[in-house]
């Protein structure tokens, strides 16, 4: 058994991190299995991916077994071949991907998360900026993301601290989506996902774009840039599927298109 799991539910990627044992923290592996996999999502027919972890933690970051391993791959090769490239896929999918965070979230597990485009978390979750704990700083987009997401003073707090912080203080600082019950996440998860899978895909995947580069444009840019996409969205098959629904007064059957 590998350290991913991939499996299909409906029109679903389901991908979990499998390596319980060591609470799913990354090693040069799994880095690039999980790379191979999401490289399947795209050319595959799903239409949403949910990334999860096996056991009691979603991911404890990097194995620090490997990344003082005078034989490893060193720091410079685990950013720029396994993490950099983990995050940069995760934001080109033109496809939804939500994070369900089951148990510790911590380092490059943390920001992996944040990454996705919808972070939901089991009541008993926990996210750790957990770098300056080891004398290290944020990798993996955590100093990109984590101001964004919570505000600069916040993002200081949880970066230069690496205090833990539960799925409840995550949700009222605008870290995550949404909070669930422990036994009640996966099912969650794959129901939102599976929502997400029904809906114009296109139209997400463009929605995402719009998010990516709304970090570093102007308003004239993105005035822009909401005009060219949404001449793309307009072209579709599933834009004139959504006005003939609401015309006809009935539920629109969406396929991607």
């Amino acid at each position: 058994m590998g350290s991913i799991l991939f499996e299909m539910k409906d029109q679903v990627a389901v991908i979990t991190l499998n390596r319980p044992e060591k609470f799913n923290a990354f090693n040069r592996e799994m880095a690039l299995q999980l790379q191979a996999v999401l490289d399947e999502c795209v050319a595959t027919t799903c239409r949403a991916v949910v990334i999860t972890g096996a056991g009691k933690a979603f991911c404890a970051g990097q194995d620090l077994g490997e990344a003082v391993d005078p034989q490893g791959p060193g720091m410079h090769r685990i950013l720029k071949e396994h993490y950099n490239p983990l995050i940069t896929r995760i934001r080109s999918l033109q496809k939804p991907v939500v994070a369900a965070v089951n148990g510790v979230a911590a380092g490059a597990g943390a920001n992996l998360a944040l990454s996705c485009d919808l972070c939901i978390a089991s009541d008993s979750a926990t996210f750790i900026q957990a770098f300056s704990k080891i004398g290290l700083v944020p990798d993996s987009g955590g100093s990109f993301f984590l101001p964004r997401l919570v505000g600069w003073q916040r993002a200081a707090g949880l970066m230069m601290l690496g205090d833990k912080v539960g799925s409840a203080e995550a949700l009222q600082m605008g870290l995550i989506w949404k909070t669930v019950a422990d036994l009640q996440l996966q099912e969650e998860a794959l129901a939102i996902a599976k929502q997400l899978a029904t809906m114009p895909t296109q139209a997400l995947a463009l929605i995402k774009e719009q998010l990516n580069q709304s970090a570093t444009n102007n308003l004239a840019q993105q005035l822009a840039l909401e005009d060219q996409l949404q001449q793309q969205a307009a072209a579709t098959d599933d834009f004139k599927e959504g006005v003939a629904a609401f015309l006809e007064k009935r539920k629109p059957v969406f396929k991607g298109q």
